[in-house]
């Protein structure tokens, strides 16, 4: 049986900023708005820990749901001893507002899994 994930305490993520971005020819015709975040992972447990993978979970304004999994966090394993973090920026691309969090997943210096929330942001395309 597999031990569950926990959500270790002193492990947060921070969003530091969020840029927006409309159009251009590498963004595809349905989803023009790109939006570039800043997130920075701080560990402030007791433990160390290496970060394995992501979920982001993306709730458009029509009601539809895409929810994105993959290994790595913009392609590393962070290993985060205590008072350490981790800064990096990425994007989401879009054709409506939408809202944004998930968690990045790993194990502790004792191999048990653990988790740490993405707060929730908002994606607001300005008006033109």
């Amino acid at each position: 049986m597999n031990n569950p994930s926990v959500e270790l305490p002193g492990l947060r993520v921070e969003l530091d900023k969020l840029v927006y971005r409309h159009g251009g020819e590498e963004l595809p015709p349905d989803r023009p708005h790109a939006f570039i975040y800043y997130l920075t992972i701080h560990n402030d447990s007791d433990r160390t820990v290496v970060l394995l993978a992501r979920k982001w979970v993306v709730e458009h304004a029509d009601g539809t749901r895409l929810v994105i999994e993959g290994d790595k966090i913009v392609g590393e394993t962070p290993r985060l001893e205590p008072g350490e973090h981790f800064s990096y920026n990425s994007y989401h691309v879009t054709g409506s507002d939408a809202r944004v969090s998930g968690s990045f997943h790993g194990v502790d210096e004792h191999g048990g899994r653990i988790f740490v929330r993405i707060p929730l942001f908002e994606l607001e395309i300005p008006p033109r």
